[in-house]
């Protein structure tokens, strides 16, 4: 396994010249184009990994895995569905054209931006405080690491830099799509993107959606079986953005991305599988993480598709 992982790493850096970082957020303009790491945790519990495994990255939209989580196992499926679609957009992750366009004004899906921010203005939490703890927890659950926590500066330059959020939280706000005070409900949002994590953590927490919810490394259920389906059905189409189905056919998993430059991969009944490398492609998802979880995929016969 230890082989594999080092050879699919060393594939991944070929082509991580061809990427560069996020810089529309300034602290991310920082990470390391070079860091690449991967690592792969059964439902077993048992951990290999290789590379720059050392390196931190922000899950950025990896944590709307964990808030969608939350809001399914804590508000009736039929409601967060009512508000929010289940169907994969052809438009970059932070499109206001296509919510404005289609009628009723509903988010294509979870785990595009304006998606997400609804998801989380139905957690019954008055209090962005509460509403982070509360998705922070369902992140150190699914990681098994107690200790995670926010990178405050980068969400202040998320904070700093994101009209692009406001405007599109404010306009579901102004059609009557979404309620709450977006200012409130918008921090929670730039404060969960900036959890930190390693490609453990991520591996971690894709080896507990593999296993219907249940975290390997210490038993705790995290999510029902039929949340885990769910999180892994919208992580199939709707995971790598306009990227998704370029990434089904060349990996063939479930997988979520983040702009940090991670990607959590979840094979069903399986493992857990996870890169981390800032360097990002046109569609804002890891080019060397994508070549290494080809490799993988093929190495290891872990396509489900």
């Amino acid at each position: 396994m230890e082989r594999i992982l080092e050879e699919a790493v060393r594939s991944g850096r070929g082509v991580l010249r061809e990427g560069t970082v996020a810089t529309y957020i300034p602290e991310l303009a920082k990470s390391d184009p070079a860091a690449l790491a991967a690592a792969c945790c059964g439902i077993d519990g048992s951990i290999r990994s290789a590379g720059d495994t050392a390196t931190r990255i922000t899950v950025q939209s990896i944590s709307k895995m964990a808030s969608l989580g939350l809001a399914l196992n804590i508000c009736r499926e039929d409601l967060v569905f009512s508000r929010v679609g289940v169907e994969p957009s052809a438009d970059p992750f932070n499109s206001i054209m296509r919510l404005e366009m289609r009628a009723p004004h509903r988010p294509q899906n979870p785990l595009i931006n304006s998606g997400a921010i609804l998801v989380l203005s139905l957690l019954p939490f008055r209090d962005s405080n509460e509403r982070l703890e509360a998705v922070l927890g369902v992140m150190k659950k699914m990681s098994g690491n107690n200790h995670m926590s926010v990178n405050e500066a980068v969400a202040a330059s998320e904070r700093n830099t994101s009209d692009r959020n406001r405007s599109l939280g404010y306009f579901l706000r102004s059609v009557e799509a979404m309620e709450g005070n977006v200012e409130n409900i918008l921090d929670t949002y730039f404060r969960q993107c900036a959890i930190e994590c390693t490609v453990r953590d991520l591996a971690v927490m894709g080896a507990t959606l593999a296993s219907g919810g249940v975290n390997p490394l210490n038993g705790d259920r995290v999510f029902s079986s039929r949340t885990s389906i769910i999180l892994r059905a919208l992580m199939q189409t709707c995971g790598l953005y306009d990227g998704s189905g370029d990434f089904a056919v060349r990996v063939g998993f479930p997988a979520k991305s983040g702009v940090g430059g991670g990607i959590m991969g979840s094979v069903p009944g399986r493992a857990g599988v996870a890169v981390v490398g800032p360097a990002l492609d046109a569609r804002g998802n890891s080019i060397g993480g994508i070549r290494t979880l080809e490799i993988l995929s093929e190495k290891l016969s872990l396509r489900v598709l």
